[in-house]
């Protein structure tokens, strides 16, 4: 009697532990569908044609879009794709080959500490190394900065993307007699491509948002600009300046640019997680 009653309260506390887990587990979304929420009902009455292609207008008329900063969001994370991408499989498949050595823990260090730096921080770096140097803004420096950022997170996802490969592989292709480099080339990064494209996916996500390294480098523009050797506006840089100007005009576009990155963010995000998981059940 004793040990049913007492199998009775172990039951009980288990469901009440995995209803409690399970309730703070949905409190924790509300504040992300809020957010979505709020930004929805103040952005999306914002969006519509003219705002996709039609550069902001003067202050003191309606109208006007965003179509300078939407490209020069995509001029920028086009140069940080450039710039970091290759640099950051490299190391990755250094660190998944290679981890044991010396080299390995100092390269493993330095992207730990890369990560934890402020983006502010990157600005300011970025600001010293190149635009200075340049005498000038430019969107080469804006990507160079946006690209520090998103090294660390294409270095650990495909590290962490080329350990989860079996081992028989690797074995099996240096058994017929390929060498190491030509191994890690045919086999190991083929096998490990849609765990790479997550990890870029997930450093485009990451650094889309950025603004505080773009306000020292990038520095932004009110016209359509192509040359990445000269100041670019872009998505965060347009909502910061409009959303602290005076004009209700400008907060109007900075909600539907609020709008429009936050789903971009988003659906950057969903794909990650589609592609990860596919991955895992391949593999």
């Amino acid at each position: 009697m004793r040990e049913e009653r007492r199998i009775v309260v172990r039951v009980a506390w288990d469901r009440l532990f995995s209803a409690a887990t399970a309730l703070l587990s949905y409190l924790s979304l509300i504040p992300l569908f809020l957010i979505l929420y709020y930004i929805g009902r103040r952005g999306i009455s914002a969006v519509d044609w003219d705002f996709f292609t039609s550069l902001p207008a003067p202050v003191g008329e309606t109208g006007g879009g965003v179509s300078n900063a939407l490209v020069g969001s995509a001029v920028l994370i086009g140069v940080a794709c450039v710039l970091a991408v290759p640099v950051g499989i490299a190391a990755g498949v250094f660190l998944s080959e290679y981890g044991k050595s010396r080299l390995a823990g100092a390269v493993r260090l330095a992207v730990d500490v890369l990560q934890g730096i402020p983006s502010i921080v990157i600005g300011i770096i970025a600001y010293l190394w190149i635009v200075r140097p340049m005498r000038g803004f430019s969107a080469l420096s804006g990507g160079a900065a946006l690209a520090m950022l998103m090294l660390p997170v294409v270095v650990r996802s495909t590290e962490e993307t080329l350990r989860l490969i079996p081992s028989a592989l690797r074995e099996a292709s240096l058994a017929l007699g390929v060498p190491r480099h030509r191994t890690v080339l045919k086999v190991i990064l083929p096998a490990g491509l849609s765990g790479i494209l997550t990890a870029v996916i997930l450093g485009v996500a990451r650094i889309s948002g950025e603004t505080a390294p773009l306000l020292f480098t990038a520095f932004g523009s009110p016209f359509m600009e192509w040359n990445v050797l000269r100041p670019m506006n872009s998505l965060p840089l347009m909502i910061f300046n409009y959303a602290t100007s005076p004009y209700p005009e400008w907060h109007a576009l900075a909600w539907g640019a609020s709008f429009v990155l936050a789903v971009f963010m988003l659906l950057m995000n969903l794909v990650a997680k589609v592609m990860a998981r596919r991955w895992k059940i391949r593999f």
